[in-house]
């Protein structure tokens, strides 16, 4: 049986130290909040409980009378090995250790902020809890691109990311999250543009509510140029969808594509309701006048 000795905050993800063995926690050699704690070193020491048997140890085994013996023979000459001849100033093949401290490796601590702890602890969790299925389409983008700037000589201000919000309204089915130890489908839809964080970030933001009262999220980094990426799901969500930065495409006609990724749990939702999923997304960004924005 495991026991939870104490949390480890690295800079990525914050992990359990467990002891499988049973004792006493006699003497805590790093305090909480310990910083640049080394690999391997020392931080508590156990003895065992009261009663436990303690191994011994055991007795020299008695000495034997041994025949004298020969002198060793001179070892033969070693067969020299043929290197590849290294030519003068190239790279060398591998590169020189670098340790904290000294030259050519000193560093600057940076303090994780409280943010960034959230999210190291719901990424590990995610990743290591939830079976992510991933597909990816591209969508044409220029139908509301056009539609906005007509509303815009109206001085009607409607972003990309209000219509991709309705767009991605689009299948009851994916409007689920986990309750518990079991999906619980929701009565409305409540979606979350995913890079807000950044902005929350820059404040102190520590809070983690606004992380689990939404059906739904979206990673929009197309304003940063991002072509296309996979985002991780964010518990109890089963569906998060990424979109990366529009490009003119010319075909028969031109089109301004996007590309569009949905990672999704595959324990709720299968290839067949992806697929319908990002079908039906696509179909109401290239008809916008479709959707309402009220």
């Amino acid at each position: 049986m495991s026991h939870t000795l104490s949390p480890i905050k690295t800079h990525k993800a914050v992990v359990t130290l467990e002891s499988n063995n049973d004792g006493i926690l006699a003497k805590i050699l790093m305090e909480e909040g310990s910083r640049a704690v080394h690999l391997g070193t020392l931080i508590t020491v156990e003895i065992p409980p009261p009663g436990a048997a303690v191994p011994t140890q055991a007795p020299p085994p008695a000495a034997v009378a041994t025949p004298p013996q020969m002198a060793p023979s001179a070892p033969p000459p070693p067969t020299p090995e043929y290197t590849c001849p290294t030519p003068p100033d190239s790279r060398p093949m591998y590169p020189p250790q670098s340790l904290p401290g000294r030259p050519g490796g000193t560093y600057t601590e940076i303090t994780a902020s409280n943010v960034w702890c959230v999210i190291a602890q719901r990424l590990t969790q995610s990743k290591t809890t939830i079976p992510h299925a991933y597909a990816t389409v591209d969508c044409d983008l220029g139908a509301i691109l056009q539609l906005r700037k007509e509303m815009a000589k109206g001085e009607i201000k409607v972003s990309v990311n209000d219509f991709i919000i309705k767009a991605e309204a689009a299948l009851p089915e994916v409007n689920v999250t986990w309750s518990g130890e079991a999906p619980q489908a929701l009565d409305s839809i409540s979606i979350s543009i995913a890079v807000e964080i950044s902005a929350n970030a820059k404040v102190g933001w520590n809070s983690t509510d606004t992380w689990v009262v939404w059906s739904s999220y979206i990673s929009n980094l197309g304003m940063f140029g991002i072509s296309g990426f996979s985002a991780v799901i964010n518990p109890p969500q089963v569906c998060i969808l990424s979109l990366g930065t529009s490009k003119a495409v010319h075909r028969l006609t031109e089109e301004t594509l996007s590309t569009v990724t949905l990672s999704s749990d595959g324990c709720l939702v299968d290839d067949k309701l992806a697929s319908r999923f990002l079908d039906k997304f696509c179909v109401n960004l290239d008809r916008p006048q479709c959707m309402s924005l009220a």
